[in-house]
């Protein structure tokens, strides 16, 4: 918790709950701005790819039927909006770009699932089961070129900057993703804890960072302050893979909107499992026994074998050190963005944002 928010009454229970107060309301105003601009650029598709989609973001059944869903929290364009609100700017002329930053997540989502072939996503089947490999791959390269669009169409002084930093985090979006893919190949014992988090960080930190840092464009932010809120956003993401990780084998389907030890049942080399198999104990070589790479051909996990990889895990630390490691990286992000913020007033809407997607396991 940052020094500012100590102290507030009824201890830290009372300052979660504050936080996560704020929290929904900054992301609901995010999403009441930025839904409207996403729906006008997905209306600009040609009708294949508008379907899938519409489909993806749940605005509609598969059958084309209308839906009351939405696509996620919003927690990066909510990201871009109150970096922007935190540097003294007008977050309202900084909507494409925030629709833009949202439509890049949407595209690597959709790609995502079809590589690591997770069958749901938002407690609805993914996009790829419903429509296929090919339309789910190519509906995600035009939210990305949509994307590109929502900025080389804005009139702000910042969109060129933004543009060229969204494309560059998208190449490195797409390196930790063959990175992840790579490390999937190999066996247990041929992994280590560093090229995880390296990972991690391309994967999840490196857009989480460019969400920051777009707002601090918009804002007209100096180099070291958009540097700043690009390394706050890095360190956050990473606190908020480890507690990801965390849900993909401990987490409620209710809230993930994943079965149960789904990361298990791939034998997914996540943060816990890694920091488990590299722990020295006794627990780490059984869980390597239990943890071999599976194919199609293994077919199902057998009853009672993802309960005891999740004990396994837990007995050899994965999940204290995951969570330890996340308050960490949080420490860190509070750090870089005491750089780029320094009134702790007006870092209170980015930080409530960082502790609500580093908590979504209590």
């Amino acid at each position: 918790m940052a020094p500012q928010q100590q102290g507030r009454p009824g201890g830290r229970d009372a300052e979660v709950a504050a936080d996560g107060q704020e929290a929904a309301v900054i992301l609901a105003q995010a999403r009441a701005q930025v839904d409207p601009e996403l729906r006008r650029a997905v209306e600009t598709l040609p009708t294949s790819l508008r379907r899938i989609a519409r489909y993806h973001f749940g605005w509609e059944q598969a059958d084309g039927a209308a839906a009351a869903e939405h696509a996620g929290k919003a927690i990066r364009p909510a990201l871009v909006l109150a970096a922007v609100r935190a540097l003294g700017g007008a977050p309202e002329l900084a909507v494409r770009a925030a629709a833009a930053v949202e439509l890049v997540h949407n595209f690597t989502l959709l790609h995502d699932d079809v590589m690591d072939r997770d069958t749901t996503r938002r407690h609805r089947p993914t996009a790829w089961t419903v429509f296929g490999d090919a339309g789910a791959i190519l509906a995600g390269d035009a939210l990305q070129a949509l994307a590109q669009r929502l900025l080389a169409e804005d009139p702000h002084p910042a969109a060129r900057p933004a543009a060229a930093r969204i494309a560059a985090c998208v190449m490195e979006l797409c390196e930790g993703q063959v990175a992840d893919v790579a490390l999937e190949r190999r066996e247990p014992d041929q992994v280590t804890l560093d090229e995880c988090l390296v990972m991690a960080e391309a994967k999840t930190g490196a857009l989480l960072g460019c969400a920051c840092a777009v707002g601090g464009l918009y804002a007209g932010a100096g180099e070291e302050e958009v540097a700043a809120l690009d390394g706050f956003g890095r360190q956050a993401g990473l606190a908020f893979q480890l507690i990801d990780d965390v849900m993909g084998i401990w987490g409620d389907p209710a809230r993930t909107g994943k079965a149960a030890g789904a990361d298990l049942a791939v034998r997914k080399k996540s943060l816990p499992v890694v920091a488990a198999l590299a722990s020295g104990t006794p627990e780490a070589g059984e869980l390597a026994a239990l943890y071999g790479v599976v194919g199609p051909e293994d077919g199902p996990p057998k009853e009672g074998e993802l309960e005891a990889m999740a004990v396994v895990v837990e007995r050899a630390g994965g999940r204290d050190w995951a969570q330890l490691h996340a308050a960490d990286r949080m420490s860190r992000a509070v750090h870089q963005l005491s750089r780029a913020v320094p009134a702790p007033e007006a870092a209170d809407g980015l930080l409530s944002l960082a502790e609500f997607v580093t908590r979504r396991s209590h």
